[in-house]
């Protein structure tokens, strides 16, 4: 019988910029989601709604009653081991703080992910983030987490051209136009940018 259910996703998969940041929610098995209310998939909610639902979760984690992890894997080793395998770097740091043993715990993951082979019971679900609590509650951790990093990395004099604060990395017009005219930082993912510094 299991006594937890783990969700699972990951925020930040395509910018050209930044972290990947995975995600890992941990509950009880008969939680009650009324303690945390409006959880869905992150992209669904406002900035100000993952805050609020971030903050009320991270009180009942240090309450005990629930857990949370999210792994920040950065653009370096994305660059030398591609988005999926650091993906998968993230996941399994993420889990080994929550999940102690994987016999007692049943895993929901979003979209293409799996999990390591010892947690036997998992199921990885396509847009699991709006129909699992759990695996939206760990897509709000992880795109919280995500983008304060991007918003205190902003603040470096260094990183201002490319105004961070406003796409969190992702490839807008201006942010496309500030790779074209500064190069890139130590924050970007040449491999996502070679269109942009090819010339």
């Amino acid at each position: 019988m299991f006594k937890y259910t783990i969700g699972i996703d990951e925020a930040g998969r395509g910018p050209l910029a930044g972290p990947v940041a995975v995600g890992v929610a941990c509950v009880p098995i008969d939680f009650d989601w009324a303690l945390l209310p409006g959880v869905t998939d992150s992209k669904k909610l406002s900035e100000k709604q993952r805050e609020e639902i971030f903050l009320t979760a991270s009180q009942l984690q240090t309450e005990g009653k629930i857990a949370m992890q999210v792994s920040l894997v950065g653009a370096h080793s994305i660059d030398r081991d591609g988005i999926v395998p650091a993906i998968r770097t993230g996941m399994a740091r993420s889990l080994r703080r929550v999940a102690k043993d994987a016999s007692e715990s049943k895993v929901l993951l979003d979209g293409g992910l799996r999990a390591p082979r010892r947690f036997f019971k998992q199921e990885t679900i396509i847009k699991g983030d709006q129909k699992e609590q759990v695996i939206g509650l760990a897509s709000i951790a992880a795109k919280v987490t995500r983008d304060r990093y991007m918003v205190r990395k902003a603040e470096e004099s260094a990183l201002a051209p490319y105004d961070f604060k406003t796409h969190k990395g992702y490839g807008t017009k201006a942010h496309r136009a500030a790779i074209v005219k500064h190069g890139l930082s130590p924050l970007h993912r040449a491999t996502f940018c070679r269109f942009y510094t090819e010339k």
